[in-house]
């Protein structure tokens, strides 16, 4: 079965027989991949009442275990934004009641972000619709081809993942 990347793959070597273009039919699909991606979590999100940058935040506390809890700090290093973003960020979930600011009992300047049961059960009630949305994505592939792509992807990201600083 041909896709979109078959044709622009074509159409570069037609048109530049000089450039090996071979990556492009990997990372071509990768980030169309990532596009459709996108929208199908977007979609799961709103569903649920919540924007991606929600999303993230909320499950970042709910993958914390009880208490549900961690510094701002913490919530930075795992949803990869600025400290003014993440300021923010908790600002509006607080006000949507999803998360609740606490004073951190090891630190009197600190605080820590903790999710409401509303955030909870809203975090929970998103993942299972994305993962929903993720399996019928993947439906195509065999237990065992999916095993061996998240090898070959991991691969790709584990670099970018594990760079200092």
């Amino acid at each position: 079965m041909e896709d979109e990347v078959d044709r622009l793959v074509a159409a570069w070597r037609r048109e530049r027989p000089d450039l090996d273009v071979d990556p492009l039919e990997v990372l071509s699909r990768v980030s169309r991949l990532a596009r459709h991606l996108d929208r199908a979590r977007r979609l799961a999100f709103a569903e649920h009442q919540l924007e991606p940058w929600e999303f993230d935040v909320l499950t970042a506390l709910r993958r914390a275990g009880t208490p549900y809890q961690l510094s701002p700090g913490q919530l930075l290093t795992q949803t990869l934004v600025t400290s003014g973003t993440m300021t923010n960020r908790i600002d509006r979930l607080a006000k949507k009641g999803l998360v609740e600011r606490l004073p951190d009992p090891s630190d009197r300047r600190g605080v820590l972000v903790r999710l409401t049961g509303t955030g909870q059960e809203r975090a929970d009630q998103a993942l299972a619709g994305l993962l929903d949305q993720e399996r019928a994505i993947l439906a195509e592939l065999s237990r065992a081809q999916r095993a061996e792509l998240a090898a070959l992807l991991r691969q790709l990201t584990a670099p970018f993942d594990n760079i200092p600083g």
